[in-house]
């Protein structure tokens, strides 16, 4: 039941988001098309339900050609790649609005794992690999809240951004990963969503911690 009425949920969702922002995407289009190489959309593949392969929708937001250029499929602060509109679209989490439509089509939900990269899954441990993607991928997640501000802890860790991402943020995503799909339940999908607003507004709130207190605890790189 859980399942079926998620799935509604998602659809009434999606559809009520794009009508929305419907007016807001020629404005939108006509920036992005001025001031990047030429296209409005990136639609790139990620991990799905079951470990299957789709295609996500984003706004363009760095260069076509970012998977192959400076840090891959990590985005550090004030990253190059980024085009003139990008650091804005990402900095507020408007590029990922194109996702309604992957949720409406039944590729992702509005709350799941995050969908990752090949690049990004494969720094998983063979355990993990096997269950993260036994829930959708969702628009928003615990492991997004919690990493809000993602490109500033690669920035401010001296480390090359792969080997920090295997090493320390790799392993504590995967455990809130896991966390969520051994929690995942009405409950949970609507303070996720509830506290996904909340960051948009108030980014520094730690506001997760005390709604979730069994979430795995934050390692010392966090500060």
């Amino acid at each position: 039941m859980y399942n079926v009425i998620k799935r509604a949920g998602d659809i009434v969702f999606a559809i009520t988001g794009i009508l929305i922002f419907m007016p807001f995407f020629i404005p939108l289009s006509i920036a992005l098309l001025l001031t990047g190489e030429g296209y409005v959309f990136y639609l790139q593949e990620r991990r799905g339900y079951k470990n299957k392969m789709f295609r996500i929708w984003k706004f363009a937001t760095m260069l076509k050609a970012s998977p192959g250029l400076g840090t891959g499929s990590i985005t550090v602060r004030n990253d190059w790649r980024l085009t003139p509109m990008g650091k804005y679209l990402r900095g507020s989490k408007v590029n990922e609005i194109p996702q309604l439509i992957n949720i409406l089509l039944g590729d992702m939900s509005v709350v799941g794992p995050r969908p990752l990269m090949e690049a990004d899954f494969v720094k998983f441990s063979d355990e993990v690999k096997a269950s993260f993607y036994d829930c959708k991928p969702g628009l928003t997640g615990i492991a997004s809240i919690v990493f809000r501000d993602e490109e500033k802890l690669h920035s401010e860790s001296g480390m090359d951004p792969h080997e920090f991402d295997r090493l320390y943020l790799s392993p504590f995503k995967g455990a809130l990963e896991k966390w969520y799909r051994d929690h995942c339940s009405f409950y949970t999908d609507v303070m996720i969503i509830f506290l996904t607003a909340a960051v948009i507004f108030m980014p520094k709130n730690q506001w997760a911690y005390r709604l979730f207190k069994d979430l795995p605890p934050k390692p010392a790189f966090f500060g």
